[in-house]
This record gives C-alpha cells, sequence and structure tokens, in this order.
C-alpha cells in the first residue's frame, strides 16, 4: 500500500477530476442540444433534463454507504468503468425507435453513477493528499475540471457540428434498416441520420475516454485505505444524520440563510438550459441559429473559460477584502449581465463575435458572483460536522436554484417566448437581491 506520501498527485488529481467532469457535462449539458436536435421542444427537454439531476441533490443520502463499504479507490474505478460502458450503450439506443427511452434510461444511470464517483473523488482527495498539499492541488483540480468541461460541452459539440456539417456537404442521406426478419421484436429498424450519426460518434468517444480513465486510475491511484464491509450500521447512520439536521437547524440566522442558500441562483437556474437551447435553435423559433460548431466554440469552450476566470477573480477579491464587503459587488455581477440575452433576443445576429461577447461577459459575471455563494456556505457551515453540513448547503442550493428551475424554464419559454422569458429572469433578479438583503454574515467571518 502506497502511502501519502508517495502517492505522486500530479499523476492522478488531474485526471480524476477530468473524469469528474465529462460525464456530468455529457448529462447535463451534451443532452441539452442532442434531444433539441432530436426534435424535442424546450419543455421536453428542461423537464427531462431537470429530472436528471436528482441524484446530485440526494446523494449525501448514500454518501455514508460509500464511506463505509469498500474503499473510495474501489468506487472511483468501479463507477468510471460502469460510466464508460453506459456512456457507449447511449450510442447504441439513438438509431433505435425507442432512443428517446432508452437514453433517458441510462442517462440517470450515468447521472446515479457520476453522483457517486463525485463523493467519492471528494473523499479520496481529502484522504489521498496531506493538508497543505490539498491546499496546493485545489487550483489543477479546479482547472482540469474546466478542462473536463470544455472538451465535453466545447470539443465534442463541436465535433457533432464537424461530422453534420460534412455528411451534408457529401451528400450522405439518412438510411434504414430492419432486423424484423430476424425476429428482433425490440430492434424492428434501425434509422441513422447524419444528427444520429454525429451523435453516436460523440457519445462513443465519451465511453471509450471513460473507460480509458479507468483503467488508468486502476493502476495509478495509489491505495490509501483499508476495505472496510464491518463497520456500516444502518440504525447508527440515521442517527448521525439526526444529529447533523440538528446541527444544521440550530444555525443563527437559519431562515434567512435558507432562503439565500435556496433562491440566489434561481436566474441563473431558468438560464441555464434555455441559454443553449436559444442560442441554437432557429431565427423562426426566435432563436439565433448557432451551429453545434460554433456554439461548441463561443458557449462550449469561451464561457467556460470566462466562468473559470470569474470564479477566480472572485475567490480573489473574497480573500482580499472579506465577503461581507464584496457580496453585493459580487450579486451584481451575477444578475446585471443576464440583460446580454434581453438584447440579443431583440437585435438577433450572426455575428459570432457578438454572441461570444455577450456569452463571455454573463459568464464571467456568473463566476464572479458563484464565487462570493460558494463561499457563503463554506462560512455557513463552519463548526460542528463541517462536512455534513455543507454537504446539505449544496444539495439545497442544487434542488433550489439549478433543477427545479430549471425543469420549468422550458415550459415557461415555450409559453411567452425567448424575449419575454429573459425579461422575466431579470424580474427574478430581485429575488436575488431580497435574499442577499436579508442575509446575515458576521464581520468576524470576513
Amino acid at each position: 500500500m502506497k502511502t501519502i506520501n508517495e502517492s505522486r498527485p500530479y499523476a492522478w488529481v488531474p485526471s480524476l477530476y477530468l473524469g469528474e467532469a465529462l460525464p456530468f457535462s455529457a448529462v447535463m449539458l451534451i443532452s441539452v442540444i442532442m434531444f433539441k436536435e432530436m426534435g424535442l421542444r424546450d419543455g421536453q427537454i428542461t423537464l427531462y433534463t431537470g429530472w436528471l439531476g436528482l441524484p446530485w441533490v440526494i446523494k449525501p443520502i448514500w454518501s455514508p454507504i460509500i464511506d463505509n463499504l469498500k474503499t473510495k479507490r474501489w468506487w472511483i474505478v468501479s463507477m468510471q468503468f460502469l460510466m464508460g460502458i453506459a456512456l457507449a450503450l447511449v450510442a447504441f439506443t439513438l438509431p433505435t425507435n425507442f432512443w428517446l427511452q432508452g437514453s433517458f434510461a441510462i442517462f440517470m444511470l450515468i447521472a446515479f453513477a457520476s453522483a457517486t464517483h463525485d463523493i467519492s473523488a471528494d473523499g479520496f482527495y481529502i484522504i489521498g493528499l496531506p493538508d497543505k498539499e490539498q491546499e496546493l492541488y485545489v487550483g489543477v483540480r479546479n482547472t482540469f475540471y474546466r478542462i473536463g468541461m470544455v472538451i465535453g460541452q466545447g470539443g465534442l459539440v463541436l465535433l457533432a457540428g464537424y461530422l453534420q456539417t460534412w455528411a451534408k456537404e457529401s451528400g450522405n442521406s439518412d438510411f434504414s434498416f430492419s432486423l424484423s426478419p430476424y425476429r428482433f421484436s425490440i430492434l424492428e429498424s434501425f434509422h441513422f441520420s447524419p444528427i444520429s450519426i454525429s451523435w453516436i460518434v460523440v457519445f462513443l468517444i465519451l465511453g471509450i475516454l471513460m473507460f480509458l480513465l479507468g483503467l488508468y486510475h486502476a493502476f495509478i491511484l495509489p491505495k490509501v485505505e483499508t476495505a472496510v464491509h464491518d463497520r456500516f450500521n444502518f440504525k447508527e447512520q440515521l442517527r448521525e444524520f439526526e444529529r447533523t439536521l440538528n446541527v444544521f437547524v440550530d444555525k443563527p440566522h437559519l431562515i434567512s440563510a435558507l432562503c439565500f442558500i435556496l433562491l440566489f441562483r434561481l436566474p441563473e437556474g431558468l438560464l441555464t438550459k434555455i441559454v443553449p437551447l436559444f442560442l441554437t435553435r432557429s431565427t423562426a423559433e426566435g432563436g439565433l441559429a448557432m451551429s453545434d460548431v460554433d456554439f461548441g466554440f463561443i458557449y462550449g469552450t469561451l464561457g467556460v473559460i470566462g466562468l473559470l476566470l470569474g470564479g477566480i477573480v472572485g475567490g480573489w477579491a473574497v480573500s482580499k477584502w472579506g465577503l461581507k464587503k464584496c457580496l453585493w459587488p459580487l450579486v451584481l455581477c451575477i444578475t446585471l449581465p443576464d440583460i446580454v440575452y434581453v438584447y440579443l433576443s431583440y437585435v438577433p445576429t450572426d455575428q459570432v463575435w457578438l454572441i461570444g461577447t455577450c456569452v463571455c461577459i454573463e459568464q464571467i459575471g456568473y463566476g464572479l458572483g458563484f464565487a462570493a455563494y460558494t463561499l457563503f456556505l463554506v462560512h455557513f457551515s463552519r463548526g460542528e460536522r463541517s462536512t455534513a453540513v455543507f454537504s446539505i448547503c449544496t444539495a439545497g442550493q442544487y434542488f433550489g436554484g439549478v433543477m427545479l428551475p430549471g425543469m420549468v424554464s422550458g415550459l415557461i419559454s415555450e409559453n411567452i417566448g425567448y424575449q419575454n422569458f429573459f425579461w422575466l429572469v431579470m424580474a427574478f433578479c430581485l429575488v436575488t437581491f431580497a435574499v442577499t438583503a436579508c442575509v446575515k454574515i458576521e464581520a468576524q467571518k470576513e
């Protein structure tokens, strides 16, 4: 067994968080673009993909099992192999007549596996590195997580666009073949189109990447813990969870903090799934008709880089001047730039540089504001059972600020149109202002 000092973190920290980002981007963003191109409406897309966020909300429920069964190393490698196989299976459902049911079921499996992988990876990072190296590598893990997002929602979406363009320019049309003579009742026929073929290639690549990461980590991850089989006690875990809830509800200023945790991200939660749809829908549907190539570069690459830069600057600002002084400026940064989408909905353009500028402004602002929000969660969780309390906070913020608004956003945009939807998002910025005005931040926590 390797000791912590022999673990060579430079060999596994980057790849570990690359493997955390790829399945998340597949489930939460690539699926949105794919479902749109496969013919689903906005309301259907946001509802279905919204449900896929459920595992990240409820993952604190089964995290004690991961802590007390096998090792975190075992869970990481097993989940990466499982996700590799599952992502490849998504590709095989796409040319079938049950592609929606099949892909959604597999996406849900990937979502649960990815949430389990997140728990294991974060826990392994803590036990696999001494405190000083944890601080040293925190920038590395965040950077490679964003690189994984760029590969997923940037590079692979861009690849899908190139494949579709190539197929159309080369004159390749749809084709089908039937398996009915061979009595495969479920797989009566396969239908291939440039769109389905492009996403088949994307998900096969994702599956291969995750499987290779599993192989790599099976050899490179240090063995820094012993497998446990006899410590898990369900009743004791329930008592531990009850104690954690008691600590949580005894926090000072709980009501204002809960409102802040649940509602701060409401405007961004509404935007998250609609912006990709708005950018790629046709002009007849009120969108900007961006190609997958342009979208992958602008939103999936430049947007993610802008988000990363905003987070870095926001964290630096809070560390220099304190959360109490920086809160309102950073709140304005996360809300006011949303107006760029109102502008784009009124002035539709095919100028990629203009769209890219607007997206980067909004994403940098999002990164700035989200840094303050995350640090508030850290400050609120300090004290007894800080890790467990923080886990509850992150689950609550994802449920109230991402999952629920994301699920209904498509239905709203379908009924009122993109222009009115973006004005509604600006109106909901008042909710962010209200919960910020009410939240209490002690001066000594700066």
